[in-house]
């Protein structure tokens, strides 16, 4: 069965607990999305920061069945508030902020280990104030067919996972054959 083997760097990252990314949710609002996302952030060694008014409660039954037995094994975060969770970022130039009304690609990004990768609730995105402002760091992914977006939780792991690639933290050679 074909596998991916893992670059030192992504065990030594596994190994000694450190994020390769922050995955930030503003006032996410389905359960299951977050609960996915959660997953995703244990699988992809990063951390979750949720900001402003959730749409569910933490202890939510369905949030957990979603991160299934994966919730342990998260670093999460709660933030009341953009203002606060801002004060937490040291480099501001390393935030990035997701929208299907951005103009530049989500892979013309260089990541870097430690990078913000912030995206708005599943129903509006993120304030456009907050992407005029920062439009240098608005990125989109781009959608080939007539749908209206990818679904939240599919957007964090298409981005999290094209930082890994640019990182090369994964070895992309499979092993092994077809079975």
């Amino acid at each position: 069965m074909p596998y991916l083997s893992l670059g030192k760097r992504f065990i030594d990252i596994l190994e000694t607990r450190k994020n390769i990314f922050r995955i930030v949710l503003v006032e996410p609002e389905i359960p299951q999305n977050t609960g996915n996302i959660g997953r995703t952030c244990v699988a992809a060694a990063s951390e979750l920061h949720l900001v402003g008014k959730l749409g569910f409660e933490i202890n939510d039954k369905n949030l957990k069945r979603a991160g299934l037995d994966y919730w342990p094994h998260l670093k999460w975060h709660q933030h009341a508030t953009l203002e606060d969770w801002y004060r937490h970022v040291e480099d501001h130039s390393r935030v990035f902020y997701y929208s299907a009304f951005a103009q530049k690609n989500y892979t013309d990004v260089q990541y870097r280990e430690g990078d913000w990768l912030v995206f708005g609730k599943e129903t509006k995105g993120l304030d456009p104030k907050i992407l005029q402002e920062n439009a240098d760091r608005a990125l989109l992914i781009p959608l080939l067919g007539p749908a209206r977006g990818l679904n939240l939780a599919t957007a964090v792991a298409v981005v999290a996972y094209e930082g890994i690639r640019q990182l090369g933290l994964v070895d992309s050679r499979f092993e092994g054959g077809l079975s």
